[in-house]
């Protein structure tokens, strides 16, 4: 556990300590053995802004919610965790765990990886409110297992993005993001999406730019086998896609915006062919349309 006081972390802290200017938002399920390495990365930062960090564990069945009491009673000022009674999945667990955040910026962290840069959310920060035109702030990760650091590209992008590329669903690296806490209300196509964060980052790309920090130390990516999307097959991840890609395609399709459901329907398009194959998919088509006209 984080060897400074809570009155220690927040001796630098101007203004009202009880209005962050920061929410870490990190949602966990069987992190047991991880998430201390999270939380303890979250209170090492070292900024001259009030940060509160919700947790929120989605009904873990191992030890998780245990370590995390541990942490909100050494830290009740800092800590604000949602430990459910009843898992509602991934979906659900992280955009509610958003709603509650207070900050003008939320930072994102599953329980599973953590930072090693102390000075992350003031670099984030101090850019930020320095770049009006820019929405979101990242950088780059070091992915590792049990047998130590590994040399695979995860596809977080490594350079400044414009609007439409976040808009289009760009990949960023989740665990290392901090951006303007824009998004009051979420569409109701979000729950349907398998990878909330890119849909996430296609709603911030309304409001402004990306930035890639390059001064920020990489975050520790941990690949396990309870990885939600890390170890998941190549299958499974096209598959996680082809629905992320019809949410994004319905929603935009329902508020007008024909460009963007027009290039998510072509990705949806190019996704199934993917998942079922070019003939199978014919035949699904042939059949239905058959249907009707019967």
């Amino acid at each position: 556990m984080h060897q400074r006081t809570e009155q220690e972390i927040m001796q630098n802290w101007k203004g009202d300590s009880g209005t962050p200017l920061v929410s870490v938002c990190t949602i966990t399920y069987n992190h047991e053995n991880y998430i201390n390495e999270a939380i303890d990365s979250f209170l090492m930062q070292e900024t001259d802004f009030p940060f509160e960090v919700l947790i929120s564990d989605d009904c873990s069945p191992d030890g998780t919610a245990d370590v995390i009491r541990q942490y909100m009673e050494k830290f009740p000022n800092i800590i604000n965790a949602n430990l459910r009674d009843k898992n509602v999945g991934a979906a659900i667990n992280g955009t509610e765990n958003l709603q509650r955040a207070k900050g003008e910026y939320i930072a994102l962290c599953e329980g599973d990886d953590y930072w090693t840069d102390p000075l992350k959310l003031q670099k984030q920060v101090s850019f930020l409110e320095g770049h009006e035109e820019y929405v979101i702030t990242y950088s780059d990760i070091q992915a590792f297992d049990s047998n130590g650091n590994l040399q695979k590209n995860y596809g977080g992008a490594t350079r400044d993005v414009e609007a439409i590329e976040l808009q289009k669903c760009i990949s960023i690296s989740t665990m290392t993001t901090c951006f303007r806490n824009v998004l009051k209300e979420f569409p109701p196509e979000d729950q349907c999406s398998r990878l909330g964060d890119l849909f996430l980052w296609s709603l911030l790309g309304q409001y402004g730019k990306g930035k890639f920090l390059e001064d920020i130390k990489p975050t520790k990516y941990r690949v396990h086998e309870g990885g939600a999307f890390s170890k998941q097959t190549k299958q499974t991840k096209q598959e996680m896609w082809l629905i992320t890609s019809g949410s994004l395609y319905a929603y935009y399709n329902r508020i007008g915006n024909k460009m963007l459901a027009d290039y998510f329907l072509e990705r949806n398009i190019k996704a199934s062919i993917s998942v079922f194959g070019l003939f199978p998919l014919l035949k699904m088509f042939l059949k239905k349309i058959s249907k009707i006209k019967s």
